[in-house]
């Protein structure tokens, strides 16, 4: 279970030894708001590691914002269990130390005070340090001494929770994990007079909550396993969760952060950020190339570093000291980006957003700044809106949509605003484009001349560059080379790689010689399938009883395009080749097509499959579902057969080959004319 409280860019998780004083981790009594549950039985026959014989997750919230509780007596029952024995606490030092109430060991009717005699070592946790976060989170640690199997392990802990940004204002949740060990849960929230907060329950909860004038509790015995729906979308996988909030509204978290980056994104007089704005006015007259500019200056000359040490954690740094360091996290990048547009004239504003990918449904919950954990700029230029994210690498270029696929942003404004949604669209350019061109004009006995070029674009196009532009040219012909060269490569002449920021696309070519697996067919015909022609049949949408049938499907979005050109044996006459059936096939929301041309002693293929519809209702899914034995999922075979009868020119169309356009370009033919982009 977790609760959620804060805004990050990151999150964190290594520990490392720092200097502490002993009285870091207090000790003493549980809050007279705990009540711990009553023992449930240990039961004869129970199985497993270990039995809860009680846990109790308590949120309380006053004043000063919100505690958290956590105390359990677990039953030892397997030597795996006893690493439990390893206790951990990790808090915010600014919130104020963790207080231990309890850690006993209780046996054969004895209890043991292990708080007495155990010390706590104190970490500081900086979990992926290596991807440049620190956050300043401290870990307690403290290994119970002769932990036996049946023994029974009490401990008890209170953490307070609070951001110095956000005051005493609370919101958070709490959730019961999908699959837990047998025994007793409870989980509950109280609150003094005056603070109560918005709630909003699961109807799983709602059916087991008591709820009275200051408390909401929720009590488990042995709780079932939760599966998630499936291929549901996110929002109807929301299970076993309550909300609580104390904003009214989306509008009040946008009012409450947009003075912050306001003033931090405040220049001085004399400040060198102004300095580097004029440089850029210069240097570009229109305002759509001084705000790639900008970007670009933000993302090459200020490296990422997510610090969340006092009070970081929401507020950003200012665009001044960001600038002198020349490194910050996603607040402080957006802040110098908004000082430099400021004095660019662009108009432009902060826009939270998550990074997770699971914001489908977020207009359904309780308004929460830790439903974001990301923060980026929205520029307008002319009637354009474009979005830039500092901590991206410089080659990701401003544009009309975020760089990941964000279903609900929150604008920050002085007069407040609420989450805007993005709706989603089907891909206007291949995520990836396979260009295969395999010249066999020698012979069929002969290796062919491959060049294969593929060009990536999205985050496995970043990765990509990430990966690639760190690594010598001959490095990586070498790596391929090893990788590559065997049953289809026989060498690898060159390779080649690029990243195209006006295309938005990693392009990586590599050329060799090849065998081309020609199948002997009798009479001297040959046959073969083309690299990327054949399509596996889409799976059945259905689910298990007891789900709700009636709800919709999800679908991953995607869309790939494989362009194989084969340059035919100057033996072997064009009009004596043919080839399979193309294809056009909508089925599952999805676009399946396929098409060959012939000319120029070249047979073409282009195979492409998109997302059309990210979501299919679930009577369209049992329709489909009846199509799947009728798809076509041939491979992409062509056909020599010099004693048969020529080829009919109605099957000579129009397909372009791999070396007749700029596959790079926006607008290529990877889908049927009647395609709407």
């Amino acid at each position: 279970m977790r609760i959620t409280v804060s805004v990050g860019c990151v999150l964190l998780a290594a520990a490392q030894p720092v200097l502490a004083q002993k009285d870091q981790i207090a000790r003493g009594a549980e809050p007279e708001w705990v009540r711990q549950s009553e023992l449930a039985e240990v039961p004869e026959d129970a199985a497993g590691a270990f039995f809860v014989r009680r846990q109790d997750m308590l949120v309380h919230l006053d004043t000063k914002g919100q505690q958290q509780y956590l105390g359990y007596r677990i039953k030892l029952l397997h030597p795996n269990a006893l690493q439990l024995g390893n206790l951990a606490i990790s808090w915010n030092p600014q919130a104020g130390a963790p207080i231990v109430h309890a850690i006993k060991v209780h046996r054969d009717g004895a209890v043991i005070d292990a708080l007495k005699a155990g010390t706590f070592e104190i970490l500081r946790r900086e979990n992926q340090l290596e991807a440049a976060s620190l956050d300043g989170v401290l870990t307690a640690v403290l290994r119970v001494a002769d932990l036996r199997v049946g023994d029974e392990l009490e401990f008890a802990t209170t953490i307070r929770i609070a951001d110095p940004t956000l005051g005493s204002a609370t919101a958070g949740l709490l959730t019961l994990a999908p699959s837990l060990p047998s025994g007793r849960y409870r989980m509950g929230l109280s609150w003094i007079d005056g603070q109560e907060p918005r709630i909003s329950m699961t109807d799983d909860f709602k059916a087991v909550a008591r709820v009275s004038e200051r408390t909401i509790e929720l009590d488990f015995l042995d709780p079932p396993v939760m599966t998630d729906i499936k291929d549901a979308p996110w929002r109807y996988q929301w299970q076993r969760v309550l909300e609580y909030s104390d904003y009214p509204d989306w509008a009040a978290i946008s009012q409450r952060f947009a003075p912050l980056y306001a003033a931090a994104a405040r220049l001085p007089a004399g400040s060198p950020i102004r300095q580097e704005a004029a440089r850029i006015a210069a240097a570009h007259s229109d305002p759509a190339d001084r705000v790639q500019a900008a970007l670009r200056l933000v993302q090459k000359d200020v490296r990422y570093i997510y610090v969340g040490l006092d009070g970081g954690n929401l507020t950003p740094a200012t665009a001044e000291d960001t600038w002198k360091r020349r490194y910050g996290d996603c607040k402080g990048k957006t802040a110098l980006l908004l000082a430099l547009l400021a004095e660019l004239g662009i108009e432009a504003e902060p826009v939270l957003a998550n990074n997770s990918g699971f914001d489908d449904g977020l207009d359904q919950r309780l308004p929460s700044p830790g439903l974001f954990d990301h923060v980026l700029v929205r520029a307008t230029v002319g009637d354009e809106q474009l979005y830039l994210d500092g901590t991206l690498p410089d080659v990701i270029a401003a544009s009309a949509e975020p760089f990941l696929p964000y279903r609900w942003v929150l604008p920050l404004r002085t007069a407040g605003a609420s989450i805007e949604p993005l709706p989603w669209k089907p891909s206007s350019r291949p995520d990836e484009i396979s260009l295969y061109e395999i010249d066999a004009t020698e012979g069929f006995d002969v290796p062919a001349q491959i060049n294969n070029t593929v060009i990536t674009r999205g985050l496995d196009g970043l990765k990509q560059h990430l990966q690639y532009s760190a690594i010598a040219a001959a490095q990586l012909q070498e790596a391929l080379s090893q990788q590559l060269v065997g049953e289809t490569w026989q060498t690898i002449d060159k390779v080649a790689w690029r990243y195209d920021r006006k295309a938005q696309a990693s392009i990586l070519t590599i050329s060799g010689k090849g065998t081309v697996d020609w199948e002997k067919d009798g009479g001297g015909a040959r046959s073969t399938a083309l690299p990327g022609g054949g399509v596996s049949p889409p799976d059945r949408r259905i689910r298990p009883a007891g789900q709700d049938q009636t709800l919709p499907y999800a679908n991953t979005p995607g869309y790939s395009c494989y362009v194989t050109t084969v340059r035919l044996p100057k033996t072997a006459s064009e009009k004596h080749w043919s080839f399979k059936s193309g294809f056009d096939t909508r089925i599952f929301g999805k676009n399946y097509y396929r098409v060959f041309g012939i000319g120029d002693g070249a047979i073409r293929m282009i195979r492409s499959s998109r997302t059309e519809q990210i979501e299919i209702d679930a009577e369209a899914a049992r329709k489909d579902n009846d199509r799947i034995a009728a798809f076509d999922n041939s491979k992409g075979y062509i056909f020599y057969d010099p004693a048969g009868v020529d080829m009919p020119p109605s099957r000579a169309k129009p397909v372009p080959a791999t070396y007749d356009i700029d596959w790079t370009a926006d607008n290529v033919p990877c889908l049927p004319a009647d395609t709407k982009p």
